[in-house]
């Protein structure tokens, strides 16, 4: 504040001259004293490169973005229906409370052909602020078995791989702060597939034979690259009864198979070693100081910080 009042200051002292002139901002010529058209003129130019400056200023100020730190969640259906009560976006979104804004950016039904299509609209690379932490999940579709029309979702395996490293490399360009991490295509329920398919659409070819195959390539590229990578096709498999709890309809992810997610992701993030750390715990707490607000406790004297409680939580999350 001293340094705009401070130019306030010189301006007001500059315009006790009545001045009209066009814009000489980046001309600077020497401002001889003795003559007072020159003297005149300097004023103006000074008068021009000190407004010019505070415009500039007021265009940073606007540039700066949201001081919290965003997370982008980027993917097909898993990732648009992950906001849904209990499903793993949700979930992040509440563990980043006040710490980071979780942002959606899902599309059901969409491949990773779809997503090369908007990636820079989705993730413009002059963006004012650009996110500190990219999650992408792409896969499911693109495993689906080709229909013989030749429409439909599936991408083969070959290009599957070339679009997610195109991807990963524009989110790794964004900035020097921006991390990645992948989610390889997780297990279905073949069995609840068939049960749950609609006469309106032509047989969906989704088996646990070609998601291996693009969760294991798509792991593949990842340790080639050095982008984190969680192993979904596994992890879900840890658990004895994942056939029947992780799935709402044998591919979407109820809150149990979202448990295993956040779990996974959470995990990641402590163990990468990003500076900063974007772990929920080793991250600052928005407006976390003590007041005197605060609720007072049984001494009747003091207040206590609710900042950091997390005990309303069903899983208090390492």
């Amino acid at each position: 504040m001293w340094e705009v009042w401070g130019w306030f200051g010189l301006v007001g002292i500059i315009t006790t001259h009545t001045i009209h002139q066009p814009s000489l901002t980046n001309y600077n010529p020497p401002c001889p004293n003795h003559h007072h058209h020159h003297h005149h003129l300097c004023m103006q130019l000074l008068l021009s490169q000190v407004l010019e400056r505070e415009r500039e200023r007021e265009r940073e100020r606007e540039m700066v973005g949201p001081q919290r730190p965003q997370f982008v969640l980027f993917g097909s259906s898993i990732v648009q229906l992950s906001f849904s009560d209990g499903v793993w976006g949700a979930i992040l979104a509440d563990v980043y409370s006040r710490k980071a804004d979780i942002l959606l950016r899902g599309y059901y039904g969409w491949n990773s052909r779809r997503a090369l299509q908007v990636l820079d609209e989705v993730f413009p690379k002059d963006a004012a602020s650009q996110p500190s932490l990219v999650i992408v999940y792409f896969g499911g579709n693109d495993s689906m078995g080709p229909h013989p029309s030749g429409l439909g979702p599936h991408v083969p395996l070959p290009e599957y791989v070339e679009n997610m490293r195109k991807i990963a490399l524009h989110l790794k360009s964004l900035s020097e702060k921006t991390r990645v991490i992948f989610l390889s295509c997780p297990p279905v329920n073949e069995a609840k597939i068939r049960e749950n398919r609609s006469k309106y659409l032509s047989e969906l070819v989704r088996t646990n034979e070609l998601c291996r195959s693009y969760s294991e390539a798509c792991i593949e590229l990842c340790q080639e690259m050095g982008v984190k990578v969680v192993d979904l096709f596994t992890a879900f498999q840890r658990r004895d009864d994942w056939l029947n709890a992780c799935f709402t309809d044998g591919v979407h992810l109820s809150a149990e198979g979202s448990k295993v997610v956040v779990e996974e992701i959470l995990k990641v993030l402590k163990e990468a070693e990003w500076e900063p750390c974007l772990h929920w715990k080793s991250m600052p707490t928005e407006f976390g100081v003590n007041s005197s607000y605060d609720l007072v406790v049984y001494d009747g004297k003091t207040t206590i910080n609710p900042s950091e409680w997390t005990f309303y939580r069903e899983i208090q999350w390492d």
